[in-house]
């Protein structure tokens, strides 16, 4: 089993930025990839971002390209998001979530078995 535990997150207005961290525990030598998926109210659950746990190779969804970032930190065994350049649209509740190699999407949130509890990023316009 793998536990996941959120930072981070809060309010901000527009164009501003917030970082959310996620740290992992439990069998993290488990680990492939690490994920960030965000849910506004009345939406799905939709991809973000993801890492390769050893490799550090990342994929970001069109819709945040070139504002966010993901990146790991494998001797603490965090994964954090920095999340420029705000836009109201952006307001959800972001889960990290972990999964081992499967051969599935890592941008589909089936994927994941391991999820973190969520944190709150709300924009302000």
């Amino acid at each position: 089993q793998v536990q996941l535990v959120e930072s981070g997150g809060g309010l901000v207005q527009a164009g501003g930025s917030l970082r959310v961290s996620c740290a992992a525990s439990g069998r993290t030598s488990s680990i492939y990839v690490m994920g960030w998926f965000r849910q506004a109210p009345g939406k799905e659950r939709e991809f973000v971002s993801t890492i390769t746990w050893s490799g550090g190779t990342t994929y970001y969804a069109d819709s945040v390209k070139g504002r966010f970032t993901i990146s790991r930190d494998n001797a603490k065994n965090t994964v954090y998001l920095q999340m420029n350049s705000l836009k109201p649209e952006d307001t959800a509740v972001y889960y990290c979530a972990a999964a081992p190699a499967t051969g599935q999407l890592i941008s589909k949130d089936y994927t994941y078995p391991y999820w973190g509890q969520g944190s709150q990023v709300t924009v302000s316009s």
